[in-house]
């Protein structure tokens, strides 16, 4: 799995993703400081299941603060996309050709209104005007691959009677297509069978609703503690109803995140609250105090940055974390409770389980059994959030 930052330049992507990863980025307030593609590892937070057997766990990936465990997807923070991108302004062909393995997208916003649309300073900008070019842009690129090879490709598809969904996800397995997002449109659509007959404009709708099913996308309202950020939030979730939008202040858990780690406080990202371990100079105090009032006293998501990561893996991607954990024991061969928590895609079974902790596994496949209640599961048992199962093999 493979999320993607995008939006223009200097919205705060660079500022998220190192809230997010805590690794070393420049960020600077100047269009395109991120010229090459970062890549990182952020965290999605699960209930962990060590509170149910009353031990605490040993993480080999990840970790666990509180029961709360912390499970690592990959993330990228790409370069700023302008208007005109699709067509090779700004640094949009290499902004675009990163995208392409990028599961979902989380669009940055400038919700304080004061970067115009190629990311210099400005005051009172439309930031609705921010989703509307970010959402052309991307149709366009998808567009501009299917033109390249439209043509010839459909009259091979009618002349050899190819099944239609197979042939596109094989022609444009590049863009992490799955042959049940192409029937889903293709049903919804209903053009002509025949893909050598669709007009330009049919052409262009199957591109863009293919975009949207293999890129889906949620938007991150950024800098949302700004003068204008809250009201310019208010006014997105009013313009665009059909859209997940969440208000966020990356500052601040880059903020948080940071003391946390220099052991001033204690905070598990995506809570509204922390504790201060130590004594506070007036710079820090009045630091945590702002952040306090402006953001996690005001919104329910808290800063927001690890509400955006847990709905794009657990809501829009629908995957769900299991535990390997055995009937009769919780530990490892090293010692170590309950190390491993995998992210499956929904409707995984306990045979994919398997196949995942080892091929061997899968293939003498003989039952799984749910370490809490001793049950046996079949290899079509379906995979449920937080689940903890062994497998038996031969």
């Amino acid at each position: 799995m493979l999320i993607g930052l995008v939006g223009k330049p200097s919205v705060g992507k660079s500022t998220f993703f190192k809230a997010a990863t805590l690794a070393e980025v420049e960020i600077a307030p100047y269009p395109f400081t991120t010229i090459k593609a970062n890549h990182g590892i952020g965290y999605v937070k699960t209930d962990c299941i060590d509170k149910e057997f009353n031990t605490q766990c040993n993480p080999s990936h990840g970790f666990c603060i509180n029961h709360k465990r912390f499970v690592p997807v990959k993330l990228m923070d790409v370069a700023g996309l302008v208007p005109g991108a699709s067509e090779g302004k700004g640094l949009g062909n290499q902004f675009l050709d990163d995208l392409r393995e990028a599961d979902a997208f989380i669009q940055i916003v400038d919700a304080s209104g004061t970067t115009d649309e190629e990311g210099k300073e400005t005051e009172n900008y439309d930031v609705s005007k921010d989703i509307y070019f970010l959402e052309d842009e991307l149709n366009k690129w998808y567009y501009a691959i299917f033109l390249k090879v439209w043509g010839t490709f459909a009259r091979k598809t009618d002349v050899e009677h190819t099944k239609f969904s197979e042939a596109i996800v094989k022609q444009f397995s590049g863009l992490r297509v799955n042959e049940e997002q192409v029937k889903k449109i293709l049903r919804e659509l209903s053009f002509p069978e025949r893909a050598s007959t669709w007009t330009e404009e049919q052409v262009k709708k199957f591109a863009s609703e293919l975009r949207k099913a293999s890129k889906p996308m949620i938007i991150a309202a950024n800098k949302v503690d700004t003068r204008d950020g809250k009201k310019n939030y208010e006014m997105l979730k009013q313009k665009f109803p059909h859209l997940t939008i969440i208000p966020v202040s990356a500052d601040c858990e880059l903020a948080l995140r940071s003391a946390a780690k220099a052991n001033i406080i204690d905070y598990i990202p995506g809570e509204r609250t922390f504790t201060i371990k130590k004594d506070l100079n007036p710079e820090q105090k009045q630091a945590l105090d702002k952040i306090k009032t402006n953001i996690l006293d005001v919104f329910e998501t808290g800063t927001g940055v690890q509400e955006i990561l847990n709905k794009v893996v657990f809501e829009i991607l629908e995957y769900i974390a299991v535990f390997p954990a055995s009937a009769s024991k919780l530990a490892d061969s090293k010692g170590n409770i309950l190390p491993d928590c995998f992210l499956f895609p929904k409707g995984s079974t306990a045979l994919d389980f398997a196949y995942y902790l080892h091929t061997d596994f899968g293939k003498n496949f003989i039952k799984a059994i749910d370490a809490r209640s001793k049950k046996t599961l079949g290899k079509s048992y379906e995979l449920k959030q937080g689940d903890a199962l062994e497998i038996i093999s031969k």
